[in-house]
């Protein structure tokens, strides 16, 4: 039973501060290798190969083969162990971390897309969790400009070599969601590429109004060239900072506005088992800078004592985001 819990448990303690931290600060020498993005063992997910944004809940189907349009998935950390080795960014190349990051937010996160589009998910030598949290703020700007450094040639190798003008999804998570802004600033906001963008979904991290000069946030479920955002806490939750600028949708109505979407609303979770959908799971309400749901429902739920539901951002509203990928897809198109 605790197995089923252990899925929102163990990046939320991570995040309250409970990883190692770091006995030296950010030296270039220890930077691991650069990913070969030309290479396939450099993706997480690629359309046609066998990997675990290919999975399905039951009653579901990867239909990679036959979308139009593409998905760019940029993922979690993954990166939470020892720091002895003074690594601030992980290695592509470690055996355990890629399994972990294959295993649970490319099978968990990354395939709820593969309704709407054909998946890309690049590894990259992502920041260790502990770069959030340390106060060598130093270091920690040049880990994740480094982890950026690789999500952004990963994204130029696909623009090159993979695109072919196809419409594109930018999907991120958490510290995925850090480098998805940033991506979206460089290579979209105000640019042409702003036109083959069908929606980004940048959640787990506050991204502001003001975070870009033409993207705006999406206001209903069928807009494209827009982005939607969240980070999800228990209903009652009060977050530290009232930040009226950060933007939150509600993902069971594609709103921002703060009317109660009842758990009847929620057309399907999934947590553990990744193989059931659990429909009808949460409620889902904007309150402030953060999105209140209620306590979700699983095998020994009753174990669940946070109010940070950050690892269940995704997936607590995992067929709504499915469908509403589909939906903007089919509109992009509707409008070209």
């Amino acid at each position: 039973m605790r197995g089923h819990v252990y899925f929102f448990l163990a990046m939320v303690l991570l995040s309250a501060g409970c990883a190692k931290r770091f006995s030296s600060p950010f030296v270039q020498r220890m930077v691991p290798p650069a990913p070969d993005y030309s290479q396939s063992q450099s993706w997480a997910a690629l359309p046609w190969t066998d990997d675990a944004a290919d999975n399905c809940p039951d009653g579901l189907e990867d239909r990679q083969s036959e979308a139009p349009a593409d998905v760019f998935y940029i993922h979690p950390t993954t990166y939470t162990g020892r720091t002895a080795d003074g690594r601030w960014n992980g290695d592509v190349q470690d055996v355990q971390l890629r399994q972990k990051t294959s295993e649970r937010p490319i099978r968990f996160q990354a395939s709820i897309f593969n309704a709407a589009g054909r998946v890309f998910a690049p590894f990259y030598r992502q920041a260790h969790l502990q770069a959030y949290f340390t106060e060598d703020t130093v270091s920690a700007r040049r880990a994740f400009a480094l982890a950026y450094e690789d999500v952004a040639r990963s994204f130029e190798y696909y623009l090159e070599y993979y695109n072919e003008g196809r419409p594109i999804i930018i999907a991120a998570h958490s510290q995925g969601a850090t480098h998805g802004e940033r991506l979206l600033k460089n290579f979209f906001d105000g640019k042409p590429l702003q036109q083959q963008l069908i929606a980004a979904y940048l959640v787990g991290m506050p991204i502001r109004r003001t975070a870009f000069e033409v993207l705006q946030p999406c206001v209903d479920e069928q807009q494209t060239g827009c982005y939607v955002s969240w980070r999800t806490f228990r209903k009652g939750a009060a977050p530290r900072q009232q930040d009226t600028t950060v933007v939150v949708v509600n993902p069971l109505t594609w709103t921002m506005g703060d009317t109660l979407a009842p758990a009847s609303a929620n057309r399907g979770a999934v947590l553990r088992p990744f193989e059931k959908v659990r429909p009808g799971n949460v409620s889902a309400q904007v309150h402030g800078p953060v999105l209140w749901s209620s306590k979700p429902s699983f095998p020994g739920s009753f174990l669940l004592r946070r109010k940070n539901y950050h690892i269940g951002d995704y997936n607590l509203f995992y067929l709504d985001v499915r469908e509403n990928a589909v939906v903007r897809s089919r509109a992009f198109f509707q409008r070209r």
